[in-house]
This record gives structure tokens, C-alpha cells and sequence, in this order.
């Protein structure tokens, strides 16, 4: 939950104060993946949002910072299936996807699924995999069935893609390509964690209970057939028509900027409309108020803008560009 009230609200919104029956569940769910992530808020509220709003979720952060015991935690409390991905050079489609292996005895090829098939995938250092793999998800992430030699087969309904990367290092890379980041409703931005946070982590180092091996997790807050249904939850959150319009404002401002080479395409507003839903569920709203739109703006647009060579050299950035935007759009009374 954030700390901040949201004082801008939507024309009619005042009238509007149940709240979702999901509310109970979700600080649960945050609770739990606070006591394995310390200084990770933001992050978790962040994830759990994208899988609220039924899509995606790319981690960035500097090694060491915890991105896979989030997206650990994360799978753990929700009480599901979880699968890690080490995205490496040499990684072929096949080792994601799966294939057809000809079983001698009953003359005939037999489907062994890979990795893709299960509810929450970790794809570690997606962008050190050449683009040939890292596309092998696309299908997967977009339409929840990966297709192969002609047969389609069908994934999870709770699939859920947690990729990682490390946005210092580019050597040995390859950077995702815009139709990829498209794919992910969200880029999480892990921090390094506050004073207080980190002098915790050190504390709970010298404890001799402590279990240093990996692996130690949070115990499922939810049930499986819950924390499915989870994955919809944001299509219970009702937007004025106010809203829709304010939406609209936000892509063609963004549109309009004279630094963009590659800015918001109607999926990409979309995308920030289920957004702004689950952000409302994490404040225990069942409806949308400006601020959700404001919330989600840098973490759902900010990769997919592509700023023009003279925007970069003046030090114009996507987190900037947006801000003033946001700030010059005028908001529903």
C-alpha cells in the first residue's frame, strides 16, 4: 500500500466507497513478501499490480539486490507453481518451449514440455539469450499457448512471466527488442533498500536460526484456486468515463512530445488502464481516481518511449518527459 493519500479525485468518485472483497488477501500477500524482501515495497506492490492486471512483469536492478528472491517470494506466497529460467548465449528456444522426442518402444515422437509450462516463470538475464530465444516467449506471453512443429499447446491461465535484467552491463547483451518490451505490462525498478532496511538484513545475517541457504520462502498466504482468480482481479475495478477521457489526454500529450521517436500506441494505454485498476486494489478502492494513472505511468510507459538523439544529448529522459506531462494534463474535477 502506499504511504501517500490521493487527494485528486474523479467527478462522482466521492459517492464511491466500497471496497473489494481482494483487499484482506492482497495485504497478505504483501505482508508475507515483506519478511523475506526487506526494502522491496514499492517493487512488490509493483509486481503484484501487473499480475492483478493480468500481465507481465520485467525486474531491473543491480546484481545482488534480490530480484529472484522477490520473484521467489512472490510465487511462494501466492502458493504457486515456480520455475527458473537462466537465460544464457547458448540457450535455444527448445530448452523454454520444449519439443517432440521419438520414444523407440512406441514408434512414435512424445511431447516433453519445457520450462514455459508452468504459472510463474522466471526468465533470469532475459537479454543475455540472443533474440531467437527471447522470442520464444513472446507467443507464450501474449496469447498463452506456445506453438510447435504445427500443434498448439495451451499454458496455465495464471502464467506469468517474471523476467530480470541488469541495466548496467551491456556487454555480452542482447537488448530487447520494442516489440518484446511491449509484452511486459511493467518495468520494476528494485532500489537499492533504506538505512533502517539493510541494517535489518545484517541483523538477521548474525542469527544463528537463520537459515542461510537459499530457498527459504514464505509460506502460501493464499490458495491456489484464489490466487487464480487473483489474476483478474482487476477487471472488478470500475473507471468513470471522466477517466477514460483523462487516459486518452495522457497518450496524445505523450504523442505530441517533440522528444519522442517511439512513443504510446493504443495497447500501450491499455496497458495502463488495468494498471491504474490494480493499483486502486492495492488501496483497497473498488475504482479508479487520477493518481492511479499518475502511479503507474513511469513503470508501464517509461519502456516502451524511445527518446530522439537530440532529446538524449540535451538529458531529457523517459522518467521527465512523462512527469511534465502528467503535471501539464489536466485532471478530472
Amino acid at each position: 500500500m502506499t504511504d501517500e493519500t490521493p487527494v485528486e479525485t474523479a467527478a462522482g468518485a466521492e459517492a464511491e466507497t466500497d471496497s473489494l472483497e481482494w483487499t484482506p488477501d492482497v495485504e497478505r500477500v504483501l505482508a508475507a513478501i515483506d519478511d523475506h524482501v526487506l526494502g522491496q515495497r514499492q517493487a512488490s506492490e509493483q509486481l503484484l499490480a501487473a499480475y492483478m492486471a493480468g500481465g507481465h512483469a520485467l525486474l531491473e536492478g543491480i546484481p545482488g539486490i534480490g530480484k529472484t528472491l522477490l520473484a521467489r517470494s512472490f510465487a511462494a506466497s501466492l502458493g504457486l507453481d515456480f520455475r527458473r529460467v537462466q537465460f544464457t548465449p547458448d540457450l535455444m528456444p527448445a530448452d523454454v518451449l520444449g519439443t517432440n522426442v521419438y520414444d523407440r518402444e512406441k514408434g512414435a515422437f512424445r511431447w516433453m514440455q519445457g520450462p514455459i509450462f508452468t504459472q510463474i516463470l522466471m526468465a533470469d538475464e532475459i537479454n543475455r539469450t540472443p533474440p531467437k530465444t527471447q522470442a520464444a516467449l513472446l507467443e507464450g506471453m501474449q496469447e498463452g499457448q506456445v506453438s510447435l512443429d504445427g500443434e498448439r499447446h495451451g499454458l496455465d491461465p495464471s502464467f506469468f512471466v517474471v523476467a530480470t535484467q541488469n541495466p548496467l552491463e551491456f556487454e555480452g547483451t542482447y537488448p530487447l527488442p520494442e516489440a518484446q518490451l511491449d509484452r511486459f505490462l511493467l518495468r520494476i525498478e528494485m532500489s537499492l533498500p533504506s538505512e533502517d532496511h539493510e541494517l535489518e538484513l545484517y541483523r538477521r545475517a548474525l542469527e544463528p536460526e537463520v537459515d542461510r541457504r537459499p530457498g527459504g520462502l514464505p509460506d502460501p498466504v493464499l490458495t491456489a484456486d484464489v490466487a487464480a482468480r487473483l489474476r483478474d482481479a482487476s477487471r472488478e475495478v470500475r473507471v468513470a468515463e471522466d477517466l477514460l477521457d483523462y487516459l486518452r489526454r495522457l497518450a496524445v500529450a505523450v504523442r505530441e512530445s517533440p522528444h519522442l521517436e517511439l512513443t504510446v500506441s493504443p495497447r500501450g494505454a491499455l496497458a495502463l488502464l488495468e494498471v491504474a485498476r490494480s493499483f486502486a486494489i492495492l488501496d483497497g478502492r473498488a475504482f479508479v481516481i487520477p493518481d492511479d494513472f499518475k502511479r503507474g505511468l513511469q513503470p508501464c510507459w517509461g519502456h516502451r518511449l524511445i527518446l530522439g538523439a537530440e532529446a538524449e544529448l540535451e538529458g531529457h529522459s523517459s522518467r521527465r518527459i512523462l512527469q511534465d506531462l502528467a503535471d501539464s494534463v489536466e485532471v478530472p474535477k
